[in-house]
């Protein structure tokens, strides 16, 4: 058994416990996956106290609806979403107030990939050394943002700073894989057209 079937498998026996009454179970999903949820959330929102609102908030969801899960997805997948839910609002809420201290567009596009973000969006970049990133790129970059379709800023979001594959971002939207790769294609385009020949 891989070690991924492995987790799927402790998760449903934590959740059966739970449902039986074991509220010590709850406990141990919490311990089982609070580090990847508070990441992927701190990873999107760039603020610790806004990650850790966001993750408790996703683990109280979660108590709430366990009794309905049922188990069609895996349970750390549907955590996942949960929390996804909760972080896209609360980062919708800060892009419009704190556009440019929400997300810097010379940020790495990882932590194990240190190509600048606002190099993703560009076509014509030869490398890193050749894209000097200031301040007056990353407003055309975040004004640029604002005017695509709210579905196109999502997909760049999800694929650009969370840095997820296309079959997470299939998962998380409810879309299939192909759809994911039309749509950041389409967005890409519409993004290099609303920032225009300043992009360049």
């Amino acid at each position: 058994m891989s070690i991924k079937a492995q987790e799927v498998a402790l998760d449903r026996l934590l959740v059966d416990r739970f449902k039986s009454g074991d509220e010590a179970a709850f406990d141990e999903i919490i311990s089982r996956h609070w580090d990847r949820i508070y990441g992927m959330v701190h990873q999107l929102l760039r603020n610790q106290q806004d990650a850790e609102e966001v993750t408790q908030d996703a683990f109280i969801r979660a108590h709430r609806g366990l009794v309905s899960f049922r188990g069609d997805a895996a349970f750390s997948t549907w955590l996942y979403q949960i929390a996804t839910n909760l972080a896209r609002n609360r980062y919708w809420y800060w892009w419009r107030r704190r556009r440019d201290q929400t997300v810097s567009f010379d940020q790495p596009v990882s932590e194990t990939n240190n190509t600048p973000l606002s190099e993703v969006f560009s076509t014509e970049a030869a490398n890193a050394d050749d894209l000097t990133v200031t301040q007056e790129l990353i407003d055309h970059i975040a004004l640029g943002m604002e005017k695509i379709r709210a579905k196109h800023r999502e997909v760049l979001i999800l694929r650009n700073v969370k840095n997820l594959s296309y079959e997470e971002i299939a998962v998380v939207l409810g879309i299939s894989v192909g759809t994911v790769k039309s749509r950041i294609a389409r967005a890409r385009e519409s993004l290099r057209e609303a920032i225009g020949k300043d992009f360049k």
